[in-house]
């Protein structure tokens, strides 16, 4: 190895764990459920993305199985040469049912949506306005795409209306975007998507939704879009297929125009291999699932509210979350990082986040109770929570 290489790594390495910012990957033995097993020990899982369970669903692993045996384990080329399966087709006209819109396009995860779709309709000529808050592949996203990136202030419509103004009437920028998480993944809040859509009409910006904890979460499982109506209102909707829906991959979804344009224009669709048939043939029954139930959706939400309530009650800090996604705002990185050691060591798996995931001064133990969990299951965590949080002198 380089010595200048191998100098630079060891350095950065030995700041991060000086200051509390390594982070130690815990290997999960088995599937990834409601409990899972590391080292041996069996804990109660709260750290998952598996919001509705179905990662473990039995007829998810039965079609994907079936699947297999039909079209083989791997689709075998890009999607522009002779890689797009039946399955594909399938689940894109199911996952444009789902979302509400005229078509949508499927990838091979979330981060390759974005990185997909901002660069490929927006270029250096444009602006885009970006919540302070948004997910690492948004920001990305806007770097490849070369255009100007604004920040604007998390969730401060004044700021917004300030920026997109200042943009517009610039005559700087051929396009304006506005691209904001739908479900903010630290803190659980969500994007006041009503104020921004008239914001976006007054001055004629592009809507982006990233809703990848919006959906199966979200306006009955369709997405935080459904959840307030705007289907017909914001022009491109993405989201994953490995949270809630439990598979691996991502979507985008929009008007018929926007998917044939993607289509030709998005590196990762052009230059990726497509989706497994396995991963397809799952990703489709499990958002027929949604659409044919909210039986799932509900469990999670009675799961999310007694667990946020519980730590309330304790006297824990939940900050603002209006979703399942509840963190405990801990701030010390250090203390941060042993809280969640120690919930370890008392049986519950809730990973510490940190900077560079979160500010500095605002580490947090992120909790995501899914509809796998009992009561019981909670009950536990809840005991464990209280124990550390007097230990640790967190709550009183």
């Amino acid at each position: 190895m380089s010595k200048i290489l191998d100098e630079y790594l060891a350095s950065n390495l030995q700041e991060l764990k000086n200051n509390g910012l390594y982070n130690e990957i815990d290997v999960v033995e088995g599937a990834n459920g409601p409990e899972i097993t590391i080292g041996g020990k069996k804990l109660i899982n709260l750290s998952s993305n598996n919001y509705l369970g179905l990662a473990t669903d039995e007829t998810l692993k039965k079609v994907a199985k079936e699947a297999i045996d039909t079209h083989g384990v791997g689709a075998g080329a890009v999607r522009t040469i002779n890689g797009t399966l039946d399955l594909h087709v399938d689940l894109e006209e199911t996952l444009a049912k789902f979302k509400g819109t005229e078509a949508a396009v499927a990838f091979q995860s979330g981060f390759n949506c974005n990185m997909a779709a901002i660069q490929a309709v927006m270029g250096k000529e444009d602006a885009i306005l970006s919540d302070e808050l948004n997910h690492a592949s948004i920001i990305d996203g806007c770097r490849l795409s070369r255009a100007k990136i604004i920040r604007v202030n998390h969730s401060d419509m004044d700021d917004l209306r300030k920026k997109a103004k200042e943009a517009v009437e610039s005559g700087q920028y051929g396009k304006v975007m506005y691209i904001t998480d739908g479900v903010f993944s630290m803190d659980g809040d969500v994007a006041l998507l009503p104020e921004i859509v008239e914001i976006a009409k007054e001055f004629d910006l592009i809507t982006y939704v990233d809703d990848a904890h919006g959906s199966g979460v979200m306006g009955k499982g369709a997405g935080t879009v459904k959840h307030f109506g705007l289907e017909k209102e914001i022009d491109i909707q993405m989201g994953t297929l490995s949270k809630a829906i439990g598979v691996v991959g991502g979507y985008v979804a929009g008007s018929q125009n926007l998917i044939d344009y993607l289509k030709v224009a998005a590196r990762p669709f052009l230059f990726s291999t497509s989706l497994t048939p396995g991963d397809t043939r799952a990703i489709t029954e499990a958002v027929h699932k949604l659409m044919d139930s909210t039986e799932l959706h509900d469990k999670l939400w009675e799961n999310g509210d007694y667990l946020k309530k519980g730590l309330k009650n304790l006297g824990f800090d939940i900050g603002n979350s209006a979703t399942p996604i509840t963190p405990c705002i801990i701030g010390d990185e250090k203390t941060t990082q042993e809280f969640s050691k120690r919930l370890m060591e008392e049986g519950v798996y809730a990973k510490s986040i940190v900077f560079p995931t979160v500010p500095k001064g605002t580490g947090r133990v992120r909790n995501m109770p899914t509809a796998a969990h009992t009561k019981e299951m909670l009950d536990d965590a809840l005991a464990a929570y209280e124990k550390v949080g007097k230990e640790l002198n967190v709550i009183s």
